[in-house]
């Protein structure tokens, strides 16, 4: 899928690419430094509860389990993982 890119002033096409990248590689940072935080709270729980992360979401959605602080903050981390593990892999796949 092809972007178009709108630039407002008449600034050199290589710059602007030039910047566009930069952010692009500072925030695929970003993202794999918030995936492997969520993915390191996700694997305390599984260790110490003895269940996968996927398991963990279906029981809890399904109400298997209580509500215990514990089950919050391990669905919090789950979901934080979802969303930087999406995003690093959204901005794999971007090339300019």
């Amino acid at each position: 899928m092809a972007m178009k890119i709108d630039i407002k002033k008449e600034y050199p096409v290589q710059e602007v690419s030039s910047i566009i990248k930069s952010a692009l590689i500072r925030d695929a940072h970003l993202a794999s430094y918030k995936k492997k935080k969520y993915m390191r709270a996700c694997e305390r729980f599984e260790k110490e509860y003895g269940m996968s992360s996927d398991e963990f979401m279906d029981k809890l959605e399904s109400g298997e389990l209580d509500d215990r602080d514990d089950y919050f903050d391990w669905f919090a981390a789950k979901k934080g993982l979802d969303v930087w593990d999406r995003r690093l892999w959204i901005l794999a796949g971007v090339n300019i």
